[in-house]
């Protein structure tokens, strides 16, 4: 099977903070021990050597990459590569990409990922426009384009159960027939932050154990209920927060569209017994500073059909402590699943306290992400766009 995957990168100059890319750099290489051909058409090379590599340029804005897909350059590329399959991560992109096709006269499978969602649905069921795509009014017609998308794939890939949920409700919404089109297929765990709790320091918790917070800290991912949240948790003489800066020095595209993530870091750090630290783009260094913690905490983010870093803490055998929202409530162990602020403090306390209980938890985190090895998600993705 020739697979070409179409990837849209945001942050080239730092691309541990992207997790289409991380997500890419797994998967291609294990697509490749299954036996798959696999081209990369992105602003930076992912996988190993034995994956091809077209560079595209950077989309410059978030709106950009999903309204600015260059067709001619698409048909060229269809007609280089000869493709089986073509997998769209950007899936307001797959009308231009099934326009790309039809011109080459390629009879390849379009595969849409939907790695983002640009809605959520609240407790009542009511579709809500996700606030980081709707600047200047532009949610709705990103919502349409993903719809539009939807239509044009062939096959429909999304994250997890919740997703499946909501992206089904919101196709049925727009009139979009998915048909057998829908397939759940979660992204790859990262192996280089993979650790056995049981080979890990037990540390007791006295003197100030370490919680981390390692999500992006856009407005949009709830991070002002997390700050509310540090200012309790840090009060307990038995908790210190460590709170991971992901994206460093942006472009002036990307601040000039949002700058909650520099505002909310700068209040993160002005807090007691807060530290905002920076892996600098090593995934040895991300490595340690996630190993020198006792828990994780999950992101606020109502719309969150999946969390790289949730997985990464779990697979490093850190239990995470949740708000009860979209896929978090799916996969968080329940026993870690808060609603006030109240029990997440008592919770995170537990977790520092209670040796056992937090044994019982680092051992489930681990477990829970066995499922994502790279080989075994590889075998389920080259299945659902067979």
């Amino acid at each position: 099977m020739r697979v070409l995957y179409l990837l849209n990168i945001s942050n080239p100059d730092r691309l541990s903070a992207d997790s289409g890319w991380i997500f890419a750099d797994l998967l291609a290489p294990a697509m490749a021990d299954a036996g798959a051909q696999v081209t990369v058409a992105a602003p930076a090379p992912a996988g190993d050597d034995r994956c091809g590599f077209h560079q595209t340029k950077v989309p410059g804005t978030k709106y950009r990459a999903r309204f600015s897909a260059d067709i001619d350059e698409l048909v060229a590329l269809i007609r280089t590569e000869r493709p089986d399959v073509v997998v769209a991560n950007q899936i307001e992109e797959a009308p231009a990409v099934r326009t790309a096709l039809l011109e080459a006269r390629s009879d390849a499978l379009l595969a849409g990922y939907c790695h983002y969602l640009p809605f959520s649905f609240n407790g009542g069921g009511q579709l809500l426009l996700d606030p980081s795509l709707n600047d200047a009014g532009l949610g709705r017609p990103v919502l349409l384009a993903f719809a539009a998308g939807l239509a044009a794939c062939d096959r429909v890939l999304v994250h997890s159960s919740t997703a499946a949920s909501w992206v089904s409700a919101a196709a049925a919404r727009m009139t979009v027939d998915l048909g057998e089109k829908l397939r759940v297929v979660p992204a790859p765990r990262d192996e280089r932050l993979v650790r056995d709790p049981a080979t890990a320091t037990n540390a007791s918790g006295t003197g100030g154990a370490i919680g981390i917070y390692n999500h992006r800290l856009y407005a949009h991912y709830g991070t002002e209920r997390f700050v509310a949240l540090a200012r309790e948790l840090v009060a307990s003489a038995s908790v210190r927060l460590r709170v991971m800066d992901l994206f460093g020095q942006r472009r002036t595209e990307r601040t000039g569209l949002d700058d909650s993530p520099e505002k909310m870091r700068d209040q993160l750090a002005a807090l007691p017994h807060v530290q905002v630290v920076s892996d600098r783009g090593d995934r040895v260094r991300y490595k340690s500073l996630l190993a020198g913690a006792r828990f994780g905490i999950a992101p606020f983010r109502p719309g969150c059909p999946w969390s790289m870093s949730v997985i990464d803490c779990q697979g490093m055998g850190l239990p995470v402590i949740s708000p009860r929202l979209g896929w978090l409530a799916e996969h968080i162990d329940p026993e870690l699943c808060f609603t006030t602020t109240e029990e997440a403090v008592a919770l995170a306390e537990r977790l520092v306290t209670d040796d056992e209980f937090y044994t019982v938890h680092a051992k489930r985190a681990h477990a829970s992400t066995a499922d994502f090895a790279p080989a075994l998600v590889a075998a389920r993705y080259l299945e659902a766009v067979a």
